[in-house]
């Protein structure tokens, strides 16, 4: 019984969804400070708090949408949907995780503490209250991003430009869109999911017509500004295929699956755009004038 209860309680945590919290390193990559291990491993440390931290929002926002998600034909088998993990295990699990988070944050410094007390009280309002309003909820998401871009910056006293931390944004709020746009291309999930039905597919591509070409801007606007190289502005055809291609996805997608992760794990010519960026940027900002 006790074996199955961490098990479950483990699959509701949603470690694949940990991926999401690797934005904290961006600030120490582009302000090129990842060979100083001192700060790497303030960095690694973020890390794991915010993947406590996410992880207890994870197992609240179950316990609210367990009504949802029992008329639901995939999220039915979730572990607190479906029984297999008792409400109020999910509950204490959450408490702990996110006070631990909370308590280790401090170790790291004020700031930074600041930031996953603000990411926790913010998801914790999205999963009772703001998920509900059109539009608020998709923009709360993007935010979420932004914490933890923030967060990797102050974790290791460092500046971190104001276009990155836009351009994070866009990028953000145009995946969420985009997930809202699969989650109501299956009437099923739209007959479930609180707020959900309020949107129209319409309204979605019209609200990616505007914040997609933000995204694209910003981040170009980082190149050419950058303190490394201009020659990051090589990144921005990677960067919008990269973008192009999840809008393909998003489009042939038969079922509604997790997002954005399940993309990224699942479809090789995303990994392909993700370590290719990865790797010009890296050298330009290692090599470059």
């Amino acid at each position: 019984m006790g074996g199955s209860v961490i098990k479950n309680l483990i699959i509701s945590m949603r470690p694949k969804q940990w991926i999401k919290n690797l934005f904290l390193f961006a600030a120490i990559i582009f302000v090129k400070q990842f060979s100083d291990i001192e700060k790497l491993t303030a960095v690694f440390e973020a890390f794991v708090i915010f993947c406590l931290a996410s992880s207890a929002i994870y197992l609240i926002n179950d316990v609210v949408d367990a009504p949802y998600d029992r008329r639901h034909p995939q999220k039915r088998l979730r572990p607190i949907a479906s029984g297999k993990l008792p409400a109020s295990a999910a509950i204490f699990a959450a408490a702990v995780f996110g006070a631990l988070a909370v308590f280790w944050s401090f170790y790291i410094n004020n700031f930074f503490a600041l930031a996953v007390i603000g990411f926790l009280a913010l998801n914790i309002l999205y999963s009772f209250y703001l998920k509900r309003f059109v539009i608020i909820d998709v923009i709360v998401i993007a935010l979420g991003f932004v914490i933890r871009v923030i967060a990797g910056a102050v974790a290791i006293n460092v500046r971190f430009s104001e276009w990155l931390i836009l351009s994070t944004f866009f990028l953000t709020l145009f995946l969420a869109i985009s997930k809202r746009k699969n989650e109501l291309m299956h009437a099923e999930e739209a007959e479930t999911r609180e707020g959900l039905g309020k949107y129209s597919l319409a309204l979605l591509d019209q609200m990616n017509s505007i914040v997609l070409p933000s995204a694209i801007i910003t981040y170009a606007f980082y190149t050419f500004s950058s303190e490394h190289s201009k020659l990051l502005m090589v990144t921005i055809p990677v960067v919008l295929y990269g973008l192009f291609r999840y809008l393909f996805l998003i489009n042939i997608k038969t079922r509604s699956d997790d997002g954005p992760t399940d993309d990224f794990l699942l479809d090789k010519n995303l990994l392909a755009v993700v370590f290719v960026w990865l790797i010009v940027s890296a050298a330009i900002i290692l090599y470059a004038k």
